[in-house]
């Protein structure tokens, strides 16, 4: 298939997903509450105390709730094909001509984008509350947040076109998440914590990112922070998508 077909499709499947999104005000604004309660309940306890070697406990907090809202988010995405399943409109878009990387295309990035949306939102109110961070770091903090929530909805949506119920799913995709969140220092970083669960963190590739961005946020764009964070996030991106697109060629088949 050439790139123009394969953008018309992913144009008219991003499409449909984008009005569905649009037509759903609370759902818009739901998914960034619970960062927000973060931001409002948790970050004033860090104010004041030495997380960073220079900035603000803001510049630590705020990237950290970016990227959760993108894990908690964009792990769950795979909720709504399971409805699609069960009404049949999964299969009656897998007989039309489009392909199936489109099918898949569609939907994360109109995903990308909502949570690149409610990101804003979440810096806007950060802002109001005492962040201090340039605005370029703030603009590469939104770029992971888009690659990381592509990543993780086409597994999402990997997953749960094998699961194929939300009982079997929605279990699955906390017994990642949680771990992930804890091990990513995505509240605080691993540094403060003891030696061997700070070891243990390296392994886990949502780790490389919350750096980056904390990087980023305090102003340290060239530095092998950024660079891992990128490469991370950019191999995961691949490997999610080719995942997700080789699920959806074949669930069912």
């Amino acid at each position: 298939m050439t790139a123009s077909p394969l953008l018309c499709d992913t144009a008219l499947i991003f499409g449909r997903y984008a009005r569905q999104t649009l037509r759903s005000k609370f759902q818009i604004l739901f998914g960034v509450l619970m960062p927000l309660l973060y931001l409002l309940f948790f970050g004033p306890l860090l104010t004041g105390m030495p997380l960073a070697s220079r900035g603000s406990s803001w510049q630590i907090l705020v990237p950290g709730l970016l990227l959760q809202l993108g894990l908690f988010g964009a792990s769950f995405a795979g909720f709504s094909i399971i409805i699609e399943n069960s009404w049949g409109v999964v299969e009656r878009m897998r007989v039309t001509p489009v392909s199936r990387l489109a099918l898949l295309l569609g939907r994360v990035l109109r995903d990308a984008a909502l949570f690149v949306f409610q990101a804003v939102l979440l810096v806007l109110a950060a802002l109001v509350m005492g962040l201090r961070a340039p605005l370029a770091g703030i603009l590469i903090g939104f770029a992971f947040v888009a690659v990381l929530a592509l990543s993780l909805a086409s597994l999402s949506y990997a997953l749960a076109m094998k699961v194929r119920t939300p009982q079997g799913f929605g279990p699955a995709v906390n017994a990642l998440t949680m771990p992930s969140m804890l091990l990513s220092g995505l509240m605080l970083p691993m540094t403060l914590a003891p030696a061997w669960l700070n070891v243990l963190s390296h392994f886990m590739p949502f780790r490389y990112l919350v750096d980056a961005v904390r990087s980023a946020y305090l102003g340290a764009y060239a530095t092998p922070t950024v660079l891992y964070g990128a490469l991370v996030a950019a191999g995961f991106a691949v490997l999610a998508v080719t995942v997700g697109t080789r699920v959806f060629r074949t669930a069912g088949a």
